[in-house]
């Protein structure tokens, strides 16, 4: 499974269903996309410090964007920009699930549902 950029902001928030989630959904891996996102939220060092620990301790597998990834999320772009306003973001982590055959756990599922190969589990916050 691989977890959506905002199931892991909720955690971080403090979230208990996400707290919940996350650990139930162990082990599972995430877009260099998503650990992007999130760094570039963080107030400062000491919070990016806290969340590598967490990083660390779940094993989590960051999965990095290649030629196959790329090329899917360029496609993703030119089909459903116009049609959805579909985002870069989004376009990645979309083309890194489908590419690697997983699911999608995400709260945002409004994002993804219209890419026909796509599987996603919503969270509920």
């Amino acid at each position: 499974m691989i977890l959506d950029t905002d199931v892991l902001i909720w955690y971080l928030r403090g979230n208990e269903k996400a707290k919940n989630a996350v650990e139930t959904a162990l082990p599972f891996s995430i877009s260099v996309v998503t650990y992007i996102e999130l760094v570039q939220g963080m107030k400062n060092k000491e919070e990016y410090r806290l969340f590598q620990k967490q990083i660390q301790d779940w094993n989590t597998d960051i999965i990095q964007i290649d030629r196959e990834i790329s090329s899917r999320a360029m496609f993703y772009i030119q089909e459903y920009v116009f049609s959805h306003s579909m985002y870069l973001a989004d376009a990645l982590i979309a083309a890194t699930v489908v590419q690697r055959g997983e699911m999608l756990f995400t709260a945002n599922d409004k994002h993804y549902k219209f890419i026909p190969t796509i599987q996603c589990k919503r969270f509920e916050p």
